[in-house]
């Protein structure tokens, strides 16, 4: 029996498919050559991976010049039938630092003192 250990670095709690899906969403500009850099696989499995995303309506693709433009549909339910009932927009949201939400203001002193 192989020992754990040897196993442990061989595995990642997220997919091929989710981390090119957040690579997208982090800049819908982005060049398939830089998504495969940055994960560490080639381009043609991006390119793969990029048509499956399509496919399946999470993502649409607009061509710009000789660039192309990504679009997530954020309301298209995740596909594992115990994960079914969350959008992907959920996990984009767990995984993204959204700058164009605007910080909760803290409460003043004050008002917090009536209250």
């Amino acid at each position: 029996m192989a020992s754990s250990s040897a196993r442990g670095d061989q595995w990642t709690f997220l997919t091929n498919h989710a981390r090119v899906l957040l690579w997208i969403a982090r800049d819908p500009e982005v060049r398939l050559r830089d998504i495969a850099a940055g994960i560490g696989i080639t381009e043609r499995a991006v390119q793969i991976i990029v048509a499956d995303l399509e496919a399946a309506g999470y993502l649409t693709r607009t061509r710009v010049g000789r660039r192309n433009r990504y679009t997530i549909d954020d309301s298209v339910a995740l596909r594992h039938p115990a994960e079914a009932d969350h959008p992907v927009g959920d996990l984009l949201g767990a995984f993204l630092h959204r700058e164009d939400t605007p910080d909760a203001e803290p409460a003043e002193p004050e008002a917090a003192a009536r209250a």
